[in-house]
Parts: C-alpha cells; sequence; structure tokens
C-alpha cells in the first residue's frame, strides 16, 4: 500500500545542518529521502531513504527527486574565506548546478524548495543592525553573491514554473552534529579545542561580533518554511542578538572549565565587523523565534562533543 505522507528530500542530508534537519522531520513522522555524499554521522539517520550522490550530477539527482513534495537545499560545497581564492569555482560549484536542480524539480512536479542562505554574508557592512531582509545586500566575498544569485533563481523559477521557494537567511547555526573539519563553526572548534587542549586560532583581534542561532531553533525555522502561505519569500533566521568572538570564548571556556589557549592571526578582509540580523519578519511570517538560549546550547553542544569524536 502505498504511503500517503508526503515525502520530503533533503540535499546535503550529510551534513550538519541537513543530519538535524533529517532527524527533526523523522520525530515528526514524516517520510524522509537524503542525498549527498557519505555522512559523517551515518548512525543519526537510521530511517532516513538514503542516495548518495554528487549534487551537480543531474542523473545521480533525478532518483532522489522523484516523488519529492518538498526540497530543502542544504548543499554549499565552499566557506567564505575560500571562495574568494576562486570565484569560478564557487560559482560553477554552488550556483550553475542549482540551475539544472530547479530544471528537474519543476518538470518532477516538486511543490517548493527550501533553501539555506546566509544571514553573515549577503549584506555585508550594514548600515543597520540589527539588520532586516529590506536592508541592502553588498556581501564582502563571493560566498554570499553566490547565495544571493541562487535566490535570484528561486524567484525566477516561480515566476516561470510556479515552483515555490522560501530562503532563509540563517546567521550562525551551532550544535550537536556540527564538526570543524571544514573550517567552518567557530563554536565547534573552539569545544573541540577546548576539549583537546590544543589551541585555536584567532582571525584577527576577536572583536568581530556574530549572530549564534541554536540549530534546533533552525530546525524549527526550515519546517515553519515549508508549510509557510504568507508573502514573504526571504526570512531572516538568527538569534537577533551580537556576541564578540572573545565574548563567545570567554563563555566556551565558563562551559568547559578550562582555559583556551589562542594563537592570533591577521585579520581576514572576508569577514564583516558586525553581523547581526533582525527576526521581527519570521516572527510575524512565520510565527517563529528562537527558543534556545547561547548558554544552553553551548551545555547541549559540548554534553554532545564530551560523547563524540568531533
Amino acid at each position: 500500500m502505498r504511503d500517503p505522507r508526503p515525502l520530503r528530500l533533503v540535499l546535503g542530508a550529510g551534513g550538519f545542518i541537513g543530519t538535524s534537519l533529517c532527524r527533526a522531520l523523522l520525530a515528526r513522522g514524516e517520510r524522509v529521502r537524503g542525498f549527498g555524499h557519505a555522512p559523517l554521522f551515518p548512525e543519526a539517520l537510521a530511517g532516513v531513504e538514503w542516495i548518495e550522490g554528487d549534487f551537480a550530477d543531474r542523473d545521480a539527482l533525478a532518483p532522489a527527486l522523484r516523488g519529492c513534495d518538498t526540497l530543502f537545499h542544504l548543499v554549499s560545497g565552499t566557506v567564505p574565506q575560500l571562495a574568494n581564492q576562486d570565484p569560478a569555482a564557487d560559482l560553477l560549484g554552488n550556483v550553475v548546478p542549482v540551475i539544472a536542480l530547479l530544471q528537474q524539480a519543476a518538470a518532477e512536479g516538486i511543490r517548493r524548495v527550501v533553501f539555506v542562505s546566509s544571514g553573515g554574508t549577503v549584506y555585508g557592512a550594514a548600515e543597520r543592525t540589527p539588520t532586516p531582509e529590506s536592508a541592502p545586500t553588498e556581501p564582502f566575498g563571493a560566498y554570499g553573491v553566490g547565495k544571493l544569485t541562487v535566490e535570484k533563481y528561486l524567484g525566477l523559477y516561480e515566476r516561470l514554473h510556479g515552483l515555490e521557494y522560501r530562503a532563509l537567511r540563517v546567521t550562525n547555526p551551532y550544535g550537536p552534529y556540527q564538526t570543524a573539519r571544514k573550517g567552518q563553526g567557530v563554536i565547534a572548534a573552539a569545544i573541540l579545542r577546548g576539549l583537546s587542549g590544543q589551541p585555536i586560532e584567532i582571525w584577527g583581534d576577536g572583536s568581530v561580533v556574530r549572530d549564534f542561532v541554536y540549530i534546533d531553533d533552525v530546525n524549527d525555522a526550515l519546517l515553519a518554511a515549508a508549510a509557510d502561505d504568507g508573502p514573504h519569500r526571504v526570512y531572516n533566521i538568527g538569534s537577533g542578538v551580537g556576541r564578540s568572538l572573545r565574548d563567545v570564548l570567554a563563555a566556551v571556556e565558563a562551559e568547559l572549565g578550562r582555559p583556551l589557549k589562542r594563537i592570533w592571526r591577521p585579520g581576514r578582509p572576508v569577514d564583516v565587523p558586525v553581523s547581526v540580523v533582525e527576526i521581527a519578519r519570521a516572527r510575524e511570517g512565520l510565527g517563529w523565534a528562537p527558543r534556545v538560549g547561547f548558554e544552553e546550547g553551548l551545555r547541549r553542544m559540548i554534553a554532545w562533543a564530551r560523547t563524540t569524536d568531533c
């Protein structure tokens, strides 16, 4: 007998956000199909129908798209500091395949695409903080340009083909299943280095301010976006509160109960001095607000890291 539940497809299901989202979907009793490279934590994805493949391979992607109602696009092949080193490769790896994806998704009759964009890079040095979705988008690097370009193609395919979309400009997510292996995630790196007694590299003087949001709250936003029937297409997802890197490291030290060794490096031009988003639109449009406080999120992540080789 055919299962009547809609099928949710998570692209990039083996990564940090993908693993957490799959688990949240399963907890709600959803049918979940995951697509991507080999997952970092395969045991965490028990119950997910898994299709392994490369995002840029249309033939591999075709069976993953078949029969799906909602597509969560979480794939990102680069991180901000690396995208500027080869912008053409970033474009070919993260933007061009999206055009083929949207063409295939429209042909398959997929109802909606939910895309994880970037609240930390698309606005650049914003004149107003917290920064609303209506602010000018002047990214400092190729990573943010790529995210914005995907947002524009999503809008195009909704107009041309009726393929619904929501783009969530997520700030700096953290939580279980995040590792420091990709060179992204300062909290994950700080916890790993703190637990192992190794030093952590700090780029600049530690005064940069970021907006950190716990992964469970990101999952709630993604699920709300999949069901949203309001007029907005783009939502900021963050805490709405800024914390300097020095403050973050001090909080990690307090939770670990030990000091962190620091190696200071020169600042990087790709690092925006202050990045904090306004979340009023998500509160009103999605009925969403972050529920997990920063210190509580740290405690949960540290408890997970103590039992895991992250």
